[in-house]
């Protein structure tokens, strides 16, 4: 496996587009379409393909805004999508890793994250074995937090 970040572009954004789920599924993250979007209109979004060998596996959206009043959205992981096929293969910790480097980078000593832990596929042991902790809860989902200094 030879995982890479990638900027959306022409050539990846319709492989992203058709990352599950689909407006249909019921999933306990938002459809990338909907990701995609939201990057247009918050310059603060960081929306990035994960890609294996040039395919497109799946897509993390992270957001660095220093000066949100909520510290639970000031750097972190807004999305993280993973295609069905590359699923337990590392492709959603290899995304974590990249973007608390990207916050490491930036300066930034800790992100945070949002998942729904009362849905039957709830992301919160994928994040718990990432490293995050719970601090509390917000819209009512649990906000983990990562340290992220070296």
């Amino acid at each position: 496996m030879v995982l890479r970040l990638e900027e959306l572009s022409v050539d990846n954004l319709g492989d992203v587009l058709r990352l599950p789920p689909q407006a249909a599924d019921d999933e306990p993250v938002a459809p990338t379409v909907w990701s995609v979007a939201e990057a247009y209109v918050h310059p603060t979004a960081w929306p990035r393909a994960v890609t294996d060998d040039g395919v497109v596996v799946g897509f993390v959206m992270a957001n660095w805004s220093p000066e949100e009043p909520e510290p639970a959205f000031r750097a972190g992981i807004w999305r993280l999508n993973v295609a069905t096929a590359a699923r337990g293969r590392g492709v959603g910790r290899f995304a974590v890793e990249q973007v608390a480097a990207e916050a490491r980078r930036r300066g930034v000593d800790r992100i945070t994250v949002l998942w729904d832990a009362t849905h039957a596929r709830s992301p919160e042991q994928f994040y718990l074995r990432c490293g995050f902790r719970p601090t509390g809860e917000l819209l009512g989902e649990v906000v983990g937090e990562l340290d992220v200094r070296v």
